[in-house]
């Protein structure tokens, strides 16, 4: 059965006519394509990379920057496309965000001409694959302390050293943007291709959460890479930190459609389970959850349509994203684990989405920025005193 959206406010009477296509042409590609294939990629703990050039037919890669092969959508258009990718499952979302907010959006904010030429249009086809290497195994949610170390060579090029860990298509990536502490003073980042000498990867494995996904190291010992790799644009923080913001603009999206997907799967299952002699949707306290989720995804989804308007407009500020990220992937989290009892002894398996949803959830709740420290950033937005260093 097709999905037809979660819409208790009539907010779709808010979206322009490309903003509603986009939504729905993904849509439908998420009922035909992911639904059906994605709780045994689960299952077996892998991602389905055959869908890596659909996602580029429907200009996913890339898809909120201009030119280069990229689809140019407006920031609003891209959110939603974001949101019913997720609604399929939080791996598949993952690896469109890691690909245009992460790696294509540092070249192309902060790349030279060359670099743009070189890897974006590779990379909005879907023939080239990225991924973004900041995390450190000693440092995640504190990215300045990073131990990871590059060197002026005599020849002009670079020697890196450091590990990288966490790292979203790692092990499938043909270039990694890496960043380092360039002779021990600023942060700049490195385009390090996959053949680079000194360069490894390795594959995180064993976990529950974003099972299909690829999860890995990057290890680079003595890795030499030529001047050609340094992004010229960008030095310090504020390289990272920017493209962090373009991606938890996504995900504050993206978390909507797990939430919908797990909100539309109790309805249905409580209007057709019966017990004591009526479906269960019918009793106070399962009405009382179905509620509430309606509620919360309502919620949201006005928050996220007011944070789009702003970044459109080049209005919005890093804390109102983080604000958006924190509210709704708790939002998300907390109905994924209402639906899971909605539905009992059936919440626990793959032919239902929510337990899915609620476990890959643990992971977007931590990744990104935690809560925890998204609670830190906005405290200080409002405070102007910083909790943290």
């Amino acid at each position: 059965m097709a999905f037809k959206g979660v819409d208790f406010y009539g907010l779709d009477e808010e979206l322009n006519d490309e903003e509603r296509l986009v939504r729905d042409n993904v849509r439908r590609f998420v009922d035909k394509e992911i639904e059906p294939i994605i709780g045994a990629h689960y299952e077996a703990g892998t991602f389905p990379m055959e869908l890596v050039p659909k996602f580029a037919d429907l200009g996913l890669l890339g898809a909120n920057l201009e030119g280069y092969g990229c689809a140019g959508m407006g920031d609003i258009a891209y959110g939603l496309a974001m949101q019913e990718l997720e609604r399929g499952d939080s791996g598949v979302r993952s690896f469109c965000s890691v690909q245009g907010s992460l790696c294509m959006y540092p070249i192309y904010s902060y790349g030279s001409d060359e670099q743009k030429e070189r890897w974006l249009p590779g990379m909005a086809a879907g023939e080239l694959i990225g991924c973004f290497g900041l995390t450190e195994p000693d440092f995640g949610s504190n990215p300045t302390g990073m131990i990871t170390r590059a060197e002026t060579l005599q020849n002009g090029g670079y020697r890196i050293n450091g590990t990288k860990r966490w790292i979203t298509n790692g092990c499938v990536a043909d270039v990694a943007i890496v960043w380092a502490r360039l002779d021990g003073g600023k942060v700049h980042g490195f385009l390090v291709p996959k053949a680079a000498e000194g360069f490894s990867t390795r594959t995180i494995k064993n976990k529950w959460s974003l099972r299909a996904s690829v999860t890995s190291e990057l290890f680079l010992e003595d890795c030499e890479v030529g001047p050609e790799a340094l992004l010229p644009e960008v030095s310090g923080m504020r390289g990272p930190l920017s493209c962090l913001s373009q991606a938890r603009y996504g995900i504050s999206f993206g978390v909507i459609g797990a939430a919908m997907s797990c909100y539309e799967t109790a309805l249905e299952y409580a209007k057709d389970r019966v017990q004591f002699s009526r479906p269960i949707a019918g009793y106070q306290l399962v009405q009382q959850k179905l509620v509430h989720m309606v509620t919360e995804i309502t919620k949201a989804q006005c928050l996220t349509l007011r944070l789009g308007r702003l970044k459109e407009s080049g209005k919005v500020r890093p804390a109102q994203i983080s604000l958006a990220k924190r509210n709704n992937v708790a939002m998300a989290l907390e109905v994924a684990r209402m639906a899971r009892d909605v539905l009992g002894a059936n919440g626990i398996m793959y032919e239902y989405s929510p337990g899915r949803h609620m476990m890959n959830l643990e992971t977007v709740y931590t990744y990104e920025g935690t809560h925890d420290i998204h609670t830190l950033v906005v405290g200080q937005d409002i405070t102007g005193l910083a909790a943290f260093e």
